[in-house]
């Protein structure tokens, strides 16, 4: 039985939600939460059954959590042949050629950002860097104006606030839907230029790709780009910052990873799964479930908690320590379709982002690493993070050896 004591919307909760995943998966795996009418999955087999049965468990749910703040319908409430058609627009333009570009841009992007901070030898990592650097590079693979991140990530914020609060005033509703209004109104002009004159960016892609025939509309796009803006920037800046935290509390691996760069990925996997940015993926039930002995009604919203799935000892060994060397993660795998742990979804509507994603840390973390000569938090540094829906670092203060500024260009060129 759901525990009453219990609520995945207590400040206890929010301040530490891994304490409880343990007692979630033993005690109540599904969880009721009354204030929300909805159902809280926190075993693996569960989280993964809900993600890969489509028909069974929809994105019914993205018409009232998404849809008003994305101005049109996102890849993940589209199925059938729409669903593949544009799916396979999107990855497009994040893979091949495409990514290849864009690799040079993050590491540019990046280079340029750091380059301040390095003769003073200290910086957070979120608020200076991680943030400023998520929101560039998405708008640089875009093709819009890196000058404006900064009324762009103000909107996001907006848009990622109606997407992600369980609870929201009318106030942050208006503010919320405001935010999505003028985003779509500096999206427009882009869109109707890159019609006339399309380039290599991903909006130019979008602009001039058919789906039977029938070029998208300019609400289409609009929420894909939108769709795209919100899963490159959310989690980009969190995993960058959870990365080098991970790897400041374990100094061996730590210096395994300076000795051998080949073993970066394998430790943005261990990141991803032992700390994913995205904590709850939402679905609805067609028709009644039955997990754990639980009946789901049929209609309910059912929440994917990916934190607790990830860490559960019946699909990890040892599943809440940090280990890059761990046998059951694999990592060739975990950027795939064939991942063990669920921080990208599973199943048709997995991240079409992964690939990306992977190469994004993977560059960053490659510059950042020997410029960060022993890195370590801040005097006086607490580490907090923040967050139900996506979950991260709300800052993270490192110090570093200064770097001479003549050293700058070497490092960080490329």
């Amino acid at each position: 039985m759901p525990d009453p004591r219990f609520s995945v919307l207590s400040p206890d909760f929010a301040t530490d939600p891994y304490r409880y995943f343990g007692r979630l998966r033993d005690r109540s795996p599904v969880h009721y939460e009354p204030a929300l009418d909805s159902y809280f999955l926190s075993r693996h087999r569960d989280v993964r059954r809900v993600l890969t049965d489509h028909d069974a468990f929809t994105t019914r749910t993205l018409q009232v959590r998404a849809e008003p703040v994305m101005r049109g319908p996102v890849l993940a409430q589209m199925t059938g042949a729409e669903h593949t058609a544009k799916r396979k627009i999107v990855v497009r333009g994040f893979t091949g050629r495409a990514l290849q570009e864009q690799v040079r841009a993050i590491r540019s992007i990046a280079a340029e950002l750091v380059a301040p901070f390095l003769p003073v030898g200290r910086m957070d990592l979120v608020e200076d860097f991680g943030k400023p650097f998520a929101v560039q590079v998405t708008l640089e693979v875009l093709g819009l104006d890196r000058r404006d991140w900064q009324r762009v990530a103000a909107w996001l914020g907006g848009v990622g606030e109606f997407i992600t609060s369980m609870v929201l005033t009318p106030e942050r509703r208006r503010h919320c839907l405001d935010c999505a209004e003028q985003l779509e109104a500096y999206l427009a002009p882009v869109i109707e230029q890159r019609r006339r004159r399309p380039g290599e960016d991903l909006i130019s892609m979008l602009c001039t790709a058919e789906f039977d025939g029938i070029a998208m509309s300019d609400r289409d796009i609009t929420a894909l780009v939108i769709n795209v803006l919100i899963a490159a920037v959310e989690p980009a800046d969190k995993t960058l910052a959870l990365l080098l935290k991970h790897l400041i509390d374990h100094p061996e691996q730590l210096a395994q990873v300076r000795r051998d760069p080949a073993l970066l990925p394998a430790a943005i996997a261990e990141t991803l799964r032992l700390t994913p940015p995205v904590q709850l993926i939402p679905r609805q039930a067609e028709a009644e479930a039955v997990f754990a002995g639980t009946v789901v009604p049929a209609g309910a919203t059912v929440f994917c908690m990916i934190g607790a799935a990830n860490r559960d000892p019946g699909a990890f060994t040892d599943p809440d320590t940090f280990d890059l060397h761990r046998a059951d993660l694999g990592t060739a795998r975990s950027f795939t379709a064939a991942a063990q742990h669920l921080s990208f979804g599973a199943g048709l509507h997995q991240c079409v982002g992964a690939a990306f994603a992977r190469a994004e840390i993977e560059t960053v973390a490659e510059l950042l690493l020997p410029l960060l000569d022993r890195v370590r938090f801040g005097p006086g540094f607490r580490y907090r993070e923040s967050g139900l829906y996506t979950r991260g670092p709300v800052s993270l203060a490192l110090d570093f050896t200064p770097v001479r500024e003549a050293a700058v260009g070497g490092p960080a060129g490329g």
